[in-house]
């Protein structure tokens, strides 16, 4: 009996999609491709968990939420196929592209990247999906090693980034800006008071956390693109001890507490500080405002 969850043969992007960058995006444009050229139903497989978070219980900072990763891949026009890394991980090379790939979703083309690793302990490499192929009845294609800046475009290389606060690099990589949507608790107002009223976010748990400090961004209101300088921290001038990320959205009044914004961060301007006082701080908002703008004016006309 025939096991296939589709009729028509399929395209299908192998990897673990968790930041949609740019070799990301390479991987998925021949599957793309397969559809308009051969009209195959295109695809993306994709775990419900990060494979090294499960083999090695190990947490993997995540790039990009599920919801966005998702409204991405739809927009893009391929499908999502998920399935549980749990449910395959002992799987033999073999195995995994007979029983999944062949019976369960009637595969006729493959893309993958180089360093594509798949079946139980990572045995079969690139070479052995194309034997497979051949023996199965698929096409695989394989892409080369995308670099950018004489570096290798990866996840790894991109959470690095974001750990050093080069946010430009990490948005290069990824193709997008770095971001994070997040509901809007009610704070202590203090940037009501200082005149820079802000809006309090805890970051998404998992989310690869940036350098402490302040960013130049952009929040998302109602579909619109407001201007924005962010601190993400602890707040060391009021004895913070929670990480929050904390963004005063320029010219813009209105009650968001409740709402879900989403924040974008383009660029670093400078390292968390402790301020003397609260007035010393209300300058440097001012300032870091200014820069902010600045900054957001340059990227924009690069």
């Amino acid at each position: 009996m025939n096991s296939t969850i589709f009729e028509n043969r399929t395209a299908i992007a192998l990897g673990f999609f968790d930041g949609l960058h740019l070799a990301h995006m390479q991987v998925i444009k021949p599957v793309l491709d397969a559809y308009r050229e051969k009209g195959l139903v295109p695809c993306v497989l994709l775990f419900d968990k990060h494979p090294q978070s499960v083999l090695s219980a190990s947490r993997v900072p995540f790039l990009l939420e599920d919801e966005k990763r998702n409204s991405i891949l739809s927009s893009l026009g391929v499908k999502t196929v998920f399935l549980k890394f749990e449910d395959i991980k002992n799987l033999s090379p073999e195995e995994f592209i007979k029983n999944i790939l062949v019976e369960k979703y009637n595969v006729a083309f493959v893309s993958c990247g180089y360093n594509y690793r798949f079946g139980k302990k990572a045995q079969g490499d690139v070479e052995l999906l194309r034997t497979l192929g051949e023996e199965y009845g698929f096409e695989v294609s394989v892409c080369e090693n995308t670099k950018l800046d004489n570096e290798s475009v990866s996840s790894s290389a991109i959470r690095r980034a974001i750990a050093d606060g080069d946010i430009i690099k990490a948005n290069k990589m990824l193709g997008r800006e770095f971001s994070f949507s997040a509901e809007v608790f009610d704070g202590d107002h203090r940037g009501r008071l200082l005149g820079a009223p802000t809006i309090n976010q805890y970051l998404p748990e998992g989310i690869a956390v940036p350098k402490f400090g302040v960013y130049a961004s952009v929040a998302v209101i109602d579909g619109k693109e407001m201007p924005s300088v962010t601190n993400i921290g602890n707040r060391p001038t009021f004895d913070g001890v929670s990480v929050r990320s904390e963004t005063y959205i320029i010219d813009y009044s209105g009650n968001l507490y409740g709402k879900t914004v989403e924040v974008r961060l383009f660029d670093f301007i400078r390292a968390e500080k402790k301020f003397a006082d609260a007035n010393e701080l209300k300058v440097q908002i001012a300032s870091d405002a200014r820069a902010s703008e600045e900054k957001l004016q340059r990227l924009k006309q690069n």
